[in-house]
């Protein structure tokens, strides 16, 4: 299978490409407790302080360990998006009457712009950390990939959401995350002329 395509999600109450890791820590924190509830998109953002601390603590080691395998990466924080697209995400969006997205051809980027996670960076390194038996696996969860490895990977399994046996929880993307370390490639973008679905 080939995939040549990231997915941005994002609501329309926003402009696209923005993130918490942006914001100072007081507005990060404010704007995660109004958007916390029991969705499986909001559920995450019940404890704002714990939720900010740990994705600071991913971030720093996605950025560390891509950087350790040649990357690149522009800006102190990613962007996260998705390897191809997500019926999850899709079905998790708060309000479907507001939900976008963007797709991007891989080829804007070259492989120091962008590092993968499976599944979302926060669940692998979560996984890695804690090691639960019956999520855990060895070689997938707790490595960050560069392009050239997740696409190898998904030439031989496919997508996860379509293909794999994740045996992940219906509360956990099953995704494969991407990480744009490269803002500027993005903000050069003109979402009119086609990229936008």
């Amino acid at each position: 299978m080939q995939i040549n395509y990231l997915t941005h999600y994002y609501s329309l109450d926003n402009e696209p490409f923005q993130s918490l890791s942006a914001l100072l820590e007081q507005d990060a924190l404010r704007i995660m407790a109004e958007l916390a509830d029991d969705t499986p998109y909001g559920e995450r953002f019940q404890d704002p302080a714990g939720y900010l601390k740990k994705r600071k603590a991913t971030e720093k080691w996605v950025r560390e360990a891509f950087t350790a395998k040649g990357g690149i990466p522009v800006d102190h924080y990613p962007i996260p998006m998705v390897l191809g697209s997500s019926k999850w995400m899709e079905k998790a969006a708060p309000d479907p009457d507001k939900h976008s997205e963007i797709h991007i051809p891989l080829s804007v980027f070259t492989e120091k712009d962008v590092s993968f996670t499976y599944p979302d960076s926060m669940i692998s390194h979560w996984f890695s950390l804690e090691k639960p038996p019956e999520y855990y696996i060895p070689g997938l969860h707790g490595v960050v990939f560069t392009m050239p490895e997740i696409l190898e990977l998904v030439e031989e399994k496919g997508l996860p959401e379509e293909d794999w046996d994740t045996n992940l929880p219906p509360h956990l993307a099953p995704y494969i995350e991407a990480q744009v370390w490269n803002h500027k490639l993005l903000a050069n973008l003109d979402t009119r002329s086609g990229y936008q679905h």
